[in-house]
């Protein structure tokens, strides 16, 4: 699964004037996380309503959209988000993401270099490019994407080092990807979405051991 970017705040949910619309972002997270998207839509659509010019309710809009499938509703999101804020990096990933899913892969490019042209800090950019760089067995430029993020930040190694190794897997070099999956589980941190990428993680390298073991 891609990576994607949701803005919010994390305080508690009192509902003043000037923190609503930081806690309803918050909410709607909330909300997403429990796989309630309907909700979760709702309570955006709540913020868009009452202040429609602020790109970061439809990026988020759409990227719950996007979560439930619902990608021609995501594209419209992200292209207002777009339309408002021409250098929010985030909405190009999200967007990225979803042409991603849609199979429009060097549509997918297009967007994660711009959103990375804005912002060459964007780790998630980083490691989604190289997804859809393996996915099309451009696996050099992959291998390039991941050795950058690992370089521009010390966020999210686990999941560079996992995505990495898969890269390593599939072009056939099997001891660098070992080393990168050891090096993905041991930087893994300690929380529900990382246990179960740890799964993945462990089934990759259950697969690239079977031959050797038959």
């Amino acid at each position: 699964m891609k990576t994607t970017n949701f803005k919010q705040n994390n305080s508690n949910l009192d509902y003043s004037n000037s923190d609503r619309p930081q806690q309803l972002r918050a909410l709607a997270l909330e909300q997403s996380n429990r796989g309630e998207y309907q909700a979760a839509i709702a309570t955006i659509t709540q913020l868009i309503t009452n202040n429609p010019q602020q790109a970061v309710d439809y990026n988020n809009r759409g990227l719950i959209h996007y979560q439930n499938q619902e990608y021609e509703a995501a594209l419209a999101d992200y292209k207002v988000a777009i339309a408002l804020n021409e250098r929010l990096d985030s909405a190009y990933n999200n967007r990225a993401n979803c042409y991603a899913a849609l199979g429009n892969l060097a549509a997918a490019i297009a967007d994660y270099q711009t959103a990375l042209d804005f912002n060459p800090g964007n780790i998630r950019a980083w490691i989604n490019q190289g997804i859809t760089y393996r996915q099309m067995g451009l696996y050099d430029l992959a291998l390039e994407n991941f050795d950058l993020a690992l370089l521009f930040s010390a966020r999210l190694q686990g999941r560079i080092y996992g995505e990495r190794g898969r890269t390593y897997h599939l072009r056939g070099d099997w001891n660098c990807a070992i080393s990168d999956y050891q090096a993905a589980i041991a930087h893994l941190p300690a929380t529900l979405a990382s246990r179960r990428y740890q799964k993945r993680i462990e089934a990759w390298i259950e697969q690239l051991l079977k031959p050797l073991s038959a």
